[in-house]
């Protein structure tokens, strides 16, 4: 898959993250909802143009696109506080 692409698995996946709905996304790009619920489903035709939109706008919002090859998203960690991780507690900090 081109890096630049996104397949309607992606975009469904990534929209669940963010708790967006299809009118959601369609709105940060300009499209009408039918738009995204019709690639969504594979049944819409959009240009590599409007994709790269769609995509565009769930990056901006924290969504992270697998570079190994495969179809996974993910939210990117930035704002977020991990906590502290297993391997790092002690007395002090386990409270």
């Amino acid at each position: 898959m081109n890096p630049n692409t996104m397949s309607p698995a992606q975009s469904r996946a990534a929209r669940a993250l963010l708790d967006w709905s299809s009118g959601d996304l369609a709105a940060k790009v300009g499209l009408g909802e039918d738009v995204v619920t019709g690639f969504e489903a594979g049944t819409g035709d959009l240009a590599s143009g409007q994709i790269e939109a769609l995509r565009s706008a769930l990056m901006n919002a924290g969504v992270v696109f697998a570079e190994d090859g495969s179809a996974g998203v993910r939210l990117s960690g930035r704002g977020g506080d991990e906590g502290t991780r297993l391997g790092a507690l002690t007395t002090e900090n386990d409270r």
